[in-house]
C-alpha cells in the first residue's frame, strides 16, 4: 500500500530525514516512534505531500504521490492541533471534507457523531481538546480512506476518551482494512494495537521491528547475583544491557541468543533469576535512550 523509498529532508540547511525506507500492507497498524526532535512530523507530513522530500519518493498504491497527486484522496493526515478550523461550524467542515474527498461518507460521519456524543450545532472552537481529536478522527475515518496518518492522537486526553479512540480506530482496522500510521510518545498505547514499530534516531531509522518478533528474540530479566556486581564473564557479553539495578537487583535486557545467555546467567547460580513482562518502553530506551535530555 505505502511504500517510502530513501525519502531524505533538509530545513533550513539542516538534515532532518536521512534515506528513510519502509513499507506499510493495508489493514495493518504501524507505530512511529522516536525521541523529541528526530523528525517524527517532518516524515509525516512529507507522506502526504504537505513538505517535498529533497530525494527519494513516496508510492501510494504503487503511484508516485507528486506525480500522482490524485492519489492523495485516499491518504488522510491528522496533525495533533487542529486550531485552524476552530472558526468552523460542523457543517462547513463536513462541506470541506465533502469537497477534498470523494468518497467521504457524510450519513456514517452523523451517525459517528451521535455514537460519540459530539454536538452538531457548536462552533469547534468550543469543543474541548478532546472532542476535538476524536472529531477530526471522526472526519478521517468518514472520507473512507485506506491510510489515516495520526500525529499524536491521544496527547492531553484523559483515559476514558483514549480507550474510546483507540477500539474505535481498531474496529475501523478490522471491519473497514484501512491501514494507520500513527506517531506518538505513548508507547504503552502503541504497545497495545500495533502490528510493527519504526524507530526513529537523528533523522534515520535505528529499527523496523514486529511486536511479535520482538517477543521472541527479546527477554526482560531481574537477576540478583551474591556480590554486588555482575559477574565480569557476564558483563562481557554483547548482547546484555542492564536496564536498571537497585542494590543487588538487576533487571537486564537481552537481545539475540536469549536462551542460551539465560542458560549462561544460571551458570553462575544467582540467588533470584526470574522472567519480567517486556514492553515497548524498555525496547525504547534501549535502542534511543542516552543521559542527554531533549
Amino acid at each position: 500500500m505505502l511504500n517510502v523509498q530513501n525519502l531524505s529532508k533538509s530545513i533550513e540547511g539542516e538534515k532532518v530525514l536521512q534515506n528513510i525506507s519502509f513499507s506499510m500492507d493495508g489493514g495493518s497498524i504501524v507505530g512511529l516512534v522516536g525521541r523529541n526532535g528526530v523528525g517524527k512530523t517532518t516524515l509525516l507530513r512529507s507522506l502526504v505531500g504537505i513538505l517535498d522530500a529533497d530525494q527519494g519518493e513516496v508510492l501510494f498504491q504503487g503511484k508516485n504521490i507528486v506525480t500522482n497527486p490524485e492519489v492523495k484522496g485516499e491518504m488522510v493526515f491528522v496533525p495533533d492541533s487542529n486550531t485552524t478550523f476552530n472558526g468552523y461550524s460542523m457543517k462547513e467542515l463536513v462541506t470541506l471534507y465533502e469537497a477534498i474527498y470523494a468518497n467521504f461518507d457524510k450519513p456514517y460521519f452523523y451517525q459517528l457523531l451521535q455514537r460519540f456524543n459530539l454536538p452538531e450545532k457548536r462552533k469547534i472552537r468550543t469543543f474541548s481538546r478532546g472532542m476535538k481529536a476524536l472529531l477530526f478522527i471522526i472526519l478521517a475515518i468518514s472520507t473512507r480512506a485506506k491510510l489515516i496518518i495520526l500525529d499524536e492522537p491521544t496527547n492531553g486526553l484523559d483515559a476514558i476518551v483514549k480507550r474510546n479512540i483507540l477500539q474505535f480506530l481498531l474496529e475501523e482496522v478490522s471491519e473497514s482494512r484501512i491501514s494507520l500510521l500513527i506517531s506518538s510518545h505513548h508507547l504503552d498505547e502503541l504497545e497495545k494495537i500495533a502490528d510493527t514499530i519504526i524507530m526513529l534516531k537523528g533523522g534515520e531509522i535505528e529499527s523496523v521491528v514486529t511486536m511479535e518478533d520482538a517477543r521472541l528474540h527479546y527477554k526482560k530479566i531481574q537477576v540478583v547475583f551474591k556480590e554486588n556486581g555482575i559477574p565480569e564473564e557476564i558483563k562481557q557479553l554483547s548482547n546484555i544491557e542492564v536496564l536498571s539495578q537497585i542494590g543487588r537487583v538487576h533487571t537486564l535486557l537481552i537481545k539475540g541468543n536469549t536462551e542460551e545467555v539465560v542458560s549462561r546467567l544460571k551458570e553462575e547460580k544467582p540467588l533470584l533469576l526470574e522472567e519480567l513482562p517486556m514492553s515497548l518502553e524498555d525496547m525504547f530506551v534501549s535502542a534511543l535512550g542516552g543521559d542527554d535530555i531533549v
